[in-house]
């Protein structure tokens, strides 16, 4: 696939979650997900609807044996 379609297209892992953390414009936090994957400390945005996603996330890769 990485030749055919170029390197964007090759994922390593995939997880599906419940819910996204958004603000209060709808726009995903792609940031603090990256961070939290990445296992790298994350400011909690003060416009978020709800900041409990980001453990539910954090959670569900720590299920899946990420740190």
């Amino acid at each position: 696939m990485r030749e055919r379609i170029g390197p964007i297209a090759s994922l390593k892992e995939a997880l599906v979650v419940k819910r996204l953390p958004k603000i209060r414009s709808g726009k995903i936090l792609r940031g603090p997900i990256k961070k939290i994957a990445d296992d790298v400390p994350y400011n909690v945005p003060a416009t978020i609807d709800d900041p409990l996603i980001l453990d539910e996330i954090r959670a569900s890769l720590a299920e899946r044996g990420f740190p």
